[in-house]
């Protein structure tokens, strides 16, 4: 069965837009698994803008599924993730000026580096995730320095489908798709979990649901949109049935 893994790391956001105490990051996970979250991520980002230290640490404490920890590859996000021991780390890029992930890790060119990283997080009893583009060439190197996951990014594919009218039969469209198919495939064939996600929302998202053996999608920015007029734990519910009828619907296909 697919999973969803909940960002809730815009509710920081909101939080941090005035340096005060609400909205809470652990409540907003307690409500996503109500509604049905299979795990909860947040991105602790070096410059700290949304997600804190101690948001981290509490939901560790306090969250009963499984969490993700987003975070780049430094020494002072290893020695985080060893000590708080989330179940999963996903090593990410991250520029100071960007306003969310721009694009894949390349694993390819920083082997040595990601190896020492993953090896450090395996010690600690954490399974190693690498977000990537989808780039079978990322895949293979992910691989190699023994990671666990491949998380694909769905941003081109996002993005096409936005700006061809969410018409998911459009030839740009389903050439990103295809992408994300194929390195999917190349994950799975390496004996790797295969996951997904950036910029997925309620219209995109069962196409990349329905994609043969991918395992969970991880979406943030849009369940916490709709949960300002519905509520998070309608929001999450709303996104769950929705991967749910993708992947029951290509089950039966």
């Amino acid at each position: 069965m697919i999973e969803l893994g909940v960002n809730i790391d815009h509710v920081a956001t909101l939080r941090e837009a005035r340096r005060t105490y609400e909205p809470d990051p652990v409540w907003a996970a307690v409500e996503a698994h109500l509604g049905g979250a299979d795990g909860i991520t947040v991105h602790l980002r070096e410059d700290r803008r949304h997600i804190q230290d101690d948001d981290v640490r509490r939901l560790r404490e306090l969250v009963h599924i499984k969490l993700n920890l987003e975070m780049a590859a430094t020494p002072e996000m290893l020695d985080i993730a060893c000590r708080l021991k989330p179940e999963m780390a996903m090593l990410v890029p991250e520029g100071r000026h960007e306003i969310t992930t721009e694009g894949g890790l390349d694993v390819a060119s920083q082997e040595a580096k990601l190896a020492d990283g993953v090896a450090r997080l395996a010690e600690a009893g954490i399974v190693s995730s690498v977000f990537i583009d989808a780039d079978v060439r990322q895949v293979e190197a992910a691989a190699r320095i023994g990671a666990g996951v491949c998380e694909i990014h769905t941003g081109p594919y996002a993005h096409a489908f936005h700006a061809r009218g969410r018409d998911s039969e459009s030839a740009d469209v389903r050439a990103e798709l295809a992408k994300v198919r194929e390195a999917g495939a190349a994950v799975r064939a390496l004996g790797l979990r295969f996951n997904a996600g950036h910029a997925l929302n309620y219209f995109n998202v069962q196409p990349v649901a329905a994609l043969p053996g991918v395992r969970e999608l991880h979406i943030g920015h849009s369940i916490v949109s709709r949960s300002v007029f519905v509520g998070l734990r309608e929001a999450v519910r709303e996104m769950k049935s929705l991967l749910r009828e993708a992947a029951a619907r290509e089950a039966t296909a």
